[in-house]
This record gives C-alpha cells, structure tokens and sequence, in this order.
C-alpha cells in the first residue's frame, strides 16, 4: 500500500476530464492536479518548446514524491511523453492518445471524425496510430484554437460551426484532446446526436492496473484533490471534476 499522490497535469482545465473518471475509479487516492495554464494550449507548441515545458512541470510535481504521473494531454503524450520517461526512468506515466482504435475495433462501419489538436494530428505517433486503424469513413480533423477558446471561456460554436459545416450524417466524434469534452453541447448543435468517445475510462483502467501490479493502491478509505493555481481555475476544475 502506498498513501502518495497521483499526480495529473494538462495546459489547464483539459486534463480535468481524466481527472474526473480516474478519480470514480478510485476514489480513495490522493491527487495533485497542475494546470499549465501558462503554456496553454499545448497543442501549438514544436517539439523543442513542448519538451521544456513539460520537464518543468514534471520538475514541479516530483516535489510533492507522487508514486505516478498522468500526462493528461494527447499532444504532448505524443509528441514527448517517450523523451520524459527515459529523463525520469523511475517514474510511472501514463499518457493519453485519441481513441482511433476504438472506432476501428467497434464502429467500423460507422462515420467518424478524429478531433485533435494541431500537434496531436501532426505528431509522428500519432501519425502511425491513425494510418494502422483508420477505417475508410474515418475523417482527421484539426482544431487548433479550440482548446484556447475552451481554456478562455470562450464561446466555441462559431468557430467549431466553421470547421465542421461541411460533415454531414457524422455518426462518432472522437475527442481527441482532453478540453473537446467541454464543448460536447456545441459539437451536437453542428453535427447532430453524435456518439462522443473519448480517453477518460481507459486512462482509470490503465491507472488502477498499474497501481495493482506495482502494489501501489492507497491504504486510506477517502481521497483529497489538491489543485496548485488561482482560486478561479481550482474552482472550475473543482467544478468539472465533481458534476
């Protein structure tokens, strides 16, 4: 048994969708939730500029000795998630990816949409994880400043209405970015009742197993949320995190 915290990071609020599921999974933990809202969004950073960031942040969390670390951004599970785990070889991560394989293992025949940010959808990785499991009604799409218009509480439907006027009888939307579960109400004003898949239930799976395997599960019977930043962004995550 381990009391330790897990800790979570994002560019803000996004990460706070992860958040919210692994801690229904396992409510009994201690978490640190960091959201860089500085940097955000993440999704248009290079490579160079992305590694920097995220070995600060990383340096950050390592002071409060969590026994694992949830980078709770796509972009930057992507494009440097690999190079931080052989810095910090004794760290348990765990990244998250958009749900590609999902559409291709169970709706196939389905018409999809991949919504990710620029440097998700550019991304060596998951350049590869989408040309393995791309189904032929399975469209990329790029939202660059959506998470930035999440992020500013900014009203997302003009935007995200131009983007996507063009897709019709869309059946799934994969979230590909851990701020788009924000705006499921504006994505359903353009596309209709589309089916949402996103990373949160399969991060708290992969959460708990590694807990388990490492026998690392907290021996206390109530968790806390300790959320480092203003009192304006705890209490908007505080406010994702328990609806």
């Amino acid at each position: 048994m381990d009391n330790r915290p897990i800790a979570f990071f994002d560019s803000g609020i996004g990460g706070s969708t992860i958040l919210k599921e692994v801690i229904k999974a396992l409510p009994n933990e201690k978490y640190i939730y960091y959201p860089d809202s500085v940097n955000n969004p993440y999704g248009n950073k290079n490579k160079e500029e992305l590694f920097t960031i995220v070995d600060g942040v990383v340096s950050k969390l390592i002071e409060y000795n969590p026994k694992l670390i949830v980078c709770a951004c796509n972009t930057a599970t992507a494009m440097v998630l690999d190079d931080i785990r052989k810095k910090y070889p004794d760290i348990i991560f765990v990244g998250t990816e958009p749900a590609v394989k999902v559409v291709y293992d169970s709706f196939r025949d389905k018409n999809a949409i991949i919504l990710t940010t620029k440097g998700t959808g550019d991304s060596e990785k998951f350049g590869e994880l989408f040309n393995k499991y791309k189904t032929k009604n399975c469209s990329l799409v790029e939202a660059p400043l959506l998470a930035g218009l999440i992020e500013n509480e900014e009203d997302a439907y003009p935007y995200l209405y131009q983007l996507l006027k063009s897709y019709t009888n869309i059946d799934i939307v994969v979230l590909g970015c851990t701020h788009f579960p924000l705006v499921k109400d504006e994505l359903i004003r353009v596309l209709g009742p589309v089916k949402f898949i996103d990373g949160g239930e399969g991060i708290s799976r992969r959460v708990q197993f590694l807990l388990e395997e490492n026998h690392l599960l907290s021996s206390g019977d109530s968790g806390n949320l300790d959320i480092i930043g203003d009192e304006k962004i705890k209490e908007r995550i505080k406010g994702i995190v328990y609806s």
